[in-house]
């Protein structure tokens, strides 16, 4: 079997311009069989959600993979310390705010973890404010207008 980095993953995707079914059956088996390892796997593949076109079988394995790493892999187990918070918080911002599919990664890890760094647990919710304000004012302008 070749082994295949997630630096190699993103940038054939980022060429590709989307993520393909076939794509992340490679990512699952192939590039990650043992989950994300390490913060810049997770930021990458954060990165990527953003650049490319994916599916919502990739953004549901992404919120997976990055719930069970920041979780499950990172010291101590099961709790979201001040650390980590900062890097998800930061690595799911980039430069724009969260995307939907970070704001969803923020939501689930804080209902996965045992106990949450405050500043993670304000970041989730606003972040899904973001989001759903993002989308609203349509619902809005058609609220007002009725």
């Amino acid at each position: 079997m070749t082994m295949i980095s997630v630096q190699q993953f993103c940038n054939h995707a980022v060429s590709a311009g989307t993520i393909s079914d076939e794509d992340l059956l490679v990512l699952k088996r192939e590039v990650l069989a043992d989950g994300l390892m390490n913060r810049e796997d997770a930021d990458m593949l954060i990165a990527l959600e953003r650049a490319v076109i994916g599916s919502d079988a990739f953004a549901d394995f992404l919120v997976a993979s990055v719930v069970d790493f920041a979780v499950w892999g990172t010291r101590p187990t099961g709790y979201i310390d001040r650390d980590v918070a900062t890097w998800l918080a930061s690595s799911l911002s980039g430069r724009d705010g969260p995307s939907p599919v970070g704001a969803r990664i923020a939501m689930e890890v804080v209902r996965e973890a045992q106990g949450s760094a405050e500043s993670l647990m304000a970041f989730a919710l606003a972040a899904n404010r973001w989001i759903r304000d993002a989308v609203q004012p349509t619902r809005m302008s058609f609220a007002l207008a009725a």
